[in-house]
This record gives structure tokens, sequence and C-alpha cells, in this order.
């Protein structure tokens, strides 16, 4: 009992001292002078100013933009920070967007029924004619857009 009393008698002790410190810092900020209006306005002399002519420098060219193929874009889509190299959490991120989708409940577990429900609804939608079955021309509705 005597311990407890003890310790909050010197946190008690401990918080006084700090508000005063704090206190006496704010005193002698409010206590300083205001600064000098004349400094503001000084100018520097331009003729003390370095001075460079840059008349006849060229600077280096642009870099020339070359037409990527189908595999590079589709590795670069990946590769986020393009250093040509795709690590885990690279190929993860591009795959969180479709994840949270599918995950209905936000729990980021995907459960069967949150990916059945998903599936039948994209189903359905291919299904136009709803005959309960996709025929070829159907099932080619769903097929990714080429770029």
């Amino acid at each position: 009992m005597n311990r407890m009393i003890l310790g909050a008698f010197l946190a008690l002790l401990m918080v006084g001292i700090g508000l005063f410190w704090l206190q006496g810092r704010a005193a002698v900020e409010r206590g300083a002078p205001p600064p000098d209006a004349g400094l503001a306005e000084e100018r520097p002399d331009p003729e003390l100013l370095p001075f460079a002519d840059i008349s006849g420098l060229e600077g280096p060219a642009p870099p020339e933009s070359t037409v990527l193929s189908r595999e590079e874009q589709r590795f670069f889509r990946y590769d986020r920070n393009r250093d040509r190299r795709i690590t885990r959490n690279e190929m993860l991120s591009s795959r969180t967007d479709a994840f949270r989708r599918l995950d209905t409940d936000g729990n980021n577990l995907l459960t069967f029924e949150e990916w059945a429900v998903s599936t039948a609804e994209r189903f359905d939608e291919m299904d136009a004619n709803g005959n309960g079955w996709l025929s070829q021309a159907e099932f080619a509705t769903s097929a990714p857009e080429r770029d």
C-alpha cells in the first residue's frame, strides 16, 4: 500500500515539475524581442550575385520512347516500381481489388458461399437468353478485352 501511495505522489510531483518547466519556457518565449523589421527589407546588390553565361549550353536529350510488346505491358502491370522484378507484394497488390469485390462481408476471408454467389451472378449475366446454359457466343462475351 505504501508503494502505491509513494508512486502516486511521485507521479503527481513529476507532472507538477513538467507543468512548471513548460510555463517557464513559455514565459521566456513571450518575453523575446520582436524580429528586426529592417533586416527583412534588405535586398542584396545584383552586381554581387554570381552570374553564368548559359547561352551556348545544351542539356541531355530526352530518352527515346519504345513500343512495348504485349508481354512487356503485362509484366509492367505487376512491376509497380519498375525495377524489372516482380515481388510477391507487387503480384498480390494487383489482386486486392478483385478479392475485395468477392469478399462481401469485409472480413478478409473468402468463403465458398461468397465465391459461389459471385460466380452465379456472373453466369446469369453471361446467359443472355436465360436458358440455364451458355452457348459459345454467350461464353465469348466473358473474354477479357485485348489491348
